[in-house]
């Protein structure tokens, strides 16, 4: 199974991480309210940033990599 590691943009122009193995279905999860708490409050604009072809184990090193980037290092890498 192929996890994914994606950056949402949310309606207050926040980055939020995460991982999953069905983007779409991650997405309507949090439009919904269903998904991450970090999205009561903001609404999740759309995906800025995925990168595919991880495990689970690889997807949550990365996940982890990603959250302790600044925000500008964030913007970099969304920019590639």
């Amino acid at each position: 199974m192929s996890w994914y590691v994606y950056i949402i943009e949310a309606s207050d122009n926040t980055l939020y991480t995460g991982i999953t193995t069905d983007l779409e279905r991650r997405f309507k999860q949090h439009l919904a309210g269903t998904g991450a708490k970090y999205f009561k409050g903001r609404t999740p604009e759309s995906f800025v940033y995925t990168e595919g072809k991880h495990d689970r184990s690889s997807a949550s090193i990365r996940e982890a990599a990603i959250k302790k980037l600044t925000r500008r290092e964030k913007l970099q890498l969304i920019k590639r």
